[in-house]
């Protein structure tokens, strides 16, 4: 097997010594493990190592470009393509990595920026995992040679918690079993009468894999929608929390996971449930992910299939005042929603407002009549015609096939967000306010209404999932963007941006409280932001199934004993 690639540069690493038990072994200093001991590696797992590259890596040099070349600038924006490759996340800014003096280290699909292509943030090596014992021998490997060990399955991940520059890859995507039953019993369950009708997703298992397979069945299972459905289903997604536009009515991914299974620290293949290890079945709930070990396989119960009606509708505004005036309506529109089981998607700010609901189980005619005060009066505020239509599907596959699986994800760009949950009181009780603060972002925000309803009438002592979410009906963001290969002038500016209209969202929140999996970098306490109360329980847990402190993610439990680059102790 080649090895070459593992030894063929050397990271510019400045603290090199830094190789001492109190810090991580990165690939370039001496500590890194030989060739000998990646051969040894290499005969315990099923595939070959891994040596993966920056996606754009086909384009170098310009004056000879591979072959793939071509195929990397027709896929570079494609979230699907983008999560079959070892070495691609779907924000590219986290592929890269930038010196303290500015200096960028990456790779950049535009060859004529004048960079040259470089390792960037991208592990340089890897397993790929098809099997447990896969996973197992990895891990055991990274902790021998006291390695900055990644997990990643699809690379959807805001916080960069997917990749590591010098680090050591987990590659959970090719984990794809897929597996229903309908008399589900969990592992170590008392009595055989606790059955689920269920299916277990492997770790590799992407969403719009999951609702295909779902469909076969005749099932429905609560998943993520974004476009080509190329997200996780049994990773960062659930153990982040898992909103969804039909929480509302069946809850959040923690609220549906029956069971996970989990290689930690000690290399160890475990249940988690409400049997076994039910504190980590707990803490895997909301509790982040790669921080209590590498998932394996999460199981969910399933509901059966459901006719779907999804209103969508755009108003445009003439002016701040009329904004005002028609958002307040819009707010008030949710907590009727949310107790009939709506969720959905929507962008507002001064000019206009577009939302894009679904409403299970509900005919066109009933849809049409909830929404017909909100219509007429925005119709009449803006005194134009809007855009409204009702869309009509047989089942949720229907709706899904028609309008996410061949989307295009507005991926392969430098993206940041920051979000806050949408207090319920707030909304209740002022509306005004709610509408006000939404509109006082400099171009707008989005909302995920996927909370509410199911959401709220959980316990919130069930999972470790940040308690606000029970108080919430869904979730605020905000999103800054740069070109790629700009320099740190430009990308601090957005970053204050974000910061600044992060303030202005919190006004909204339920104790500043954010989605962990849509959150931001530069939050003042993303203890109390991410976690809330939960989170010396969850420190707590962590510490009992991970002594070793192996799996540590930037603004996850535990991640506060270490330096800012997450690779040396405090």
């Amino acid at each position: 097997m080649k090895l070459q690639h593992y030894f063929s540069f050397l990271y510019p690493v400045v603290a090199a010594s830094q190789s001492s038990a109190v810090c991580r072994c990165l690939y370039g200093q001496p500590c890194w493990p030989d060739q000998s001991s990646f051969t040894a590696l290499s005969a315990n797992v099923s595939q070959p190592l891994l040596q993966p590259v920056p996606p754009a890596s086909a384009c170098y040099p310009p004056s000879s470009p591979s072959g793939n070349c071509t195929n990397v600038i027709a896929s570079f924006y494609n979230g699907s393509w983008r999560s079959d490759q070892p070495g691609a996340l779907q924000n590219i800014n986290f592929e890269t990595f930038t010196f303290k003096n500015g200096t960028i280290d990456g790779c950049y699909l535009n060859t004529t920026l004048g960079f040259p292509c470089d390792q960037g943030s991208v592990p340089p090596v890897g397993v790929d995992a098809r099997v447990v014992g896969d996973v197992r021998a990895a891990v055991k490997f990274a902790v021998k040679y006291n390695l900055r060990l990644v997990v990643k399955n699809t690379g959807h991940d805001y916080l960069g918690r997917s990749t590591a520059r010098g680090g050591f890859l987990i590659w959970t995507h090719h984990l794809k079993d897929i597996t229903f039953d309908a008399s589900f019993v969990p592992e170590g369950a008392p009595s055989t009468n606790e059955t689920y009708n269920a299916v277990t997703l492997g770790a590799g298992v992407q969403w719009n894999e999951a609702y295909v397979a779902a469909h076969q069945q005749g099932r429905f299972v609560i998943g993520g929608l974004s476009a080509g459905g190329s997200v996780g289903a049994a990773g960062g997604w659930v153990m982040g929390g898992g909103h969804s536009a039909f929480s509302s009515r069946h809850g959040l991914g923690v609220d549906n996971v029956i069971q996970f299974t989990i290689v930690d620290s000690a290399g160890d293949h475990l249940t988690a449930n409400a049997h076994k290890n039910p504190d980590l079945f707990w803490a895997l709930r909301g509790g982040g992910g790669g921080t209590y070990g590498v998932v394996t396989s999460a199981t969910y119960r399933t509901y059966p299939e459901f006719p779907l009606t999804v209103p969508v509708v755009k108003a445009n505004f003439s002016s701040p005042a009329v904004a005002q005036q028609v958002v307040t309506q819009y707010v008030k529109l949710h907590p009727e929603l949310a107790a009939a089981g709506w969720g959905g998607y929507s962008s507002l700010s001064n000019d206009n407002l577009e939302f894009f609901y679904t409403a299970p189980n509900i005919s066109t005619t009933e849809a049409n009549a909830t929404l017909l005060s909100f219509l007429e009066f925005t119709r009449n505020a803006t005194g134009e015609a809007l855009f409204f239509t009702t869309l009509s599907f047989d089942s949720f596959y229907s709706a899904y096939d028609s309008l996410f699986a061949n989307a295009t994800a507005q991926v392969g760009y430098s993206v940041e967000i920051a979000s806050r949950l949408l207090s319920t009181d707030l909304t209740i009780s002022n509306p005004e306010t709610v509408a006000e603060t939404m509109l006082a972002v400099d171009g707008g925000v989005a909302m995920n209404f996927v909370a509410g309803g199911a959401v709220a009438k959980a316990d919130p002592e069930s999972t470790g999932l940040n308690p606000a979410w029970r108080k919430t009906l869904g979730e605020v963001y905000v999103t800054v963007g740069w070109p790629a290969g700009s320099p740190n002038s430009v990308v601090n500016l957005a970053v204050e941006s974000l910061k600044n209209n992060t303030e202005i969202i919190d006004r909204l929140s339920v104790g500043s409280a954010s989605y962990l999996n849509e959150g931001s970098l530069h939050e003042k306490d993303f203890k109390k932001t991410y976690f809330g109360a939960h989170y010396k329980r969850l420190k707590s847990i962590k510490t009992k199934y991970d002594p070793h402190g192996l799996f540590v993610v930037a603004e996850g439990v535990g991640s506060e004993d270490w330096d800012a680059s997450l690779n040396c102790r405090l």
